[in-house]
């Protein structure tokens, strides 16, 4: 814990007065063009992996970078997701996981969450990816584990088109989603190709305006 509130020190005496001008700016409000979704994982730093400053993403994190279906019922990330899309009007979406998720390892085994009763409840988000998989590949094991975290990200994209909000701003062309993959072991990012069904390496030709895939707004 010494490190972090050192760490508090030398961002506010070194770091600070250098942005000082843009923090003055983001006190007053905040216009960022992306909702950042990701894995809690204490080794996804958004920032750090898109070299973007404070106020541009919107980032929204939970174990295994989870997109309930849109229902009645609220909760947080429904409640961020609306909210960042009707009120902040981001323009992308992004559903980033990584590899070595040990909530995709969770779900793949919900045997051994018995004690975790929370953590497998959640986790049943992600159950149809590893259906996909299964019926794929037959009896699941760890050795099957990125194809799980590729499914699965494919999975709550599609739960991203449930909320009325994005559904509208989809059908309008106001937004386009992204599905990412993060290898933390090469710093690789992997995107979703929905063509193929595959992932495929993220390059700068694929950013311009965000309208990769031939200009579509409804899927990258």
């Amino acid at each position: 814990m010494d490190h972090v509130v050192s760490g508090v020190a030398k961002f506010q005496r070194e770091v600070f007065p250098d942005k000082a001008d843009s923090f003055r700016e983001l006190a007053t409000g905040q216009q960022p063009e992306v909702l950042f979704i990701t894995c809690a994982d204490s080794r996804i730093d958004p920032n750090l992996i898109t070299q973007t400053e404070p106020g541009e993403l919107f980032i929204c994190r939970n174990a295994g970078n989870v997109v309930p279906p849109h229902s009645n019922q609220t909760g947080g990330m429904t409640a961020s997701i609306e909210y960042a899309v009707a009120v902040l009007g981001v323009e992308h979406i992004i559903v980033c996981g990584h590899t070595d998720c040990g909530a995709m390892k969770g779900a793949l085994n919900p045997q051994s969450l018995e004690s975790l009763p929370h953590v497998r409840e959640w986790l049943g988000h992600c159950r149809a990816a590893v259906e996909v998989v299964r019926e794929q590949r037959g009896e699941l094991g760890a050795e099957h584990l990125d194809c799980v975290t590729m499914e699965n990200i494919a999975l709550q994209m599609q739960h991203l088109r449930t909320h009325p909000t994005v559904a509208a701003k989809l059908a309008a062309g106001k937004v386009t989603l992204h599905g990412w993959l993060y290898n933390i072991g090469t710093g690789e990012v992997l995107r979703y190709d929905a063509e193929s069904r595959a992932m495929v390496p993220l390059s700068e030709v694929d950013l311009p305006s965000g309208r990769s895939q031939g200009g579509s707004r409804a899927q990258a």
